[in-house]
């Protein structure tokens, strides 16, 4: 027999499955997916309660965390930002900006010792605060840097 014809076979019949599993209800990827979503605080319009709704709230200041971001962003659309924790037993990371329609922006996890480390690009309406949140050994931190932006990301 045809190995690629052998291979679509095998690969048809798999993709079936998992297709009749959804439709059985069997395999829900919705719920999978939405059970690790804090969408209380991804919502939340003031960054005490986005910090509290996502468990960062009581945070110390601290400067074992780097934060990597332009002073200027032409672009509030699309800011990088970078940040990294220099503090030992770091299990998740979060960036907040607290002029935002909306303060918490993303939330990182990390397992098995990986590198506590991220950059993305975020959207920024106005010149603002930018803050990473870190959970370490059971206590939580907190950095800022201002990032001024000169035409806004959220509608501005």
């Amino acid at each position: 027999m045809n190995q690629l014809r052998r291979a679509f076979l095998k690969n048809a019949g798999s993709v079936g499955a998992v297709a009749a599993a959804i439709a059985t209800g069997l395999l829900n990827p919705v719920t999978v997916f939405a059970a690790a979503w804090n969408s209380l605080a991804f919502t939340t319009k003031d960054l005490p309660g986005a910090l509290k709704n996502a468990g960062y709230d009581g945070a110390a200041e601290s400067s074992d965390i780097m934060i990597k971001a332009p002073d200027i962003a032409e672009n509030g659309a699309v800011v990088p930002v970078a940040a990294t924790s220099n503090i030992p037993g770091t299990t998740s990371m979060a960036i907040f900006i607290d002029k935002n329609p909306a303060p918490m922006i993303a939330d990182f996890q990390f397992m098995n010792g990986a590198e506590p480390y991220i950059a993305t690009r975020v959207k920024m309406a106005k010149t603002s605060l930018v803050r990473v949140a870190v959970k370490a050994g059971g206590k939580n931190y907190i950095a800022s840097r201002e990032v001024k932006v000169t035409i806004g990301g959220c509608g501005g």
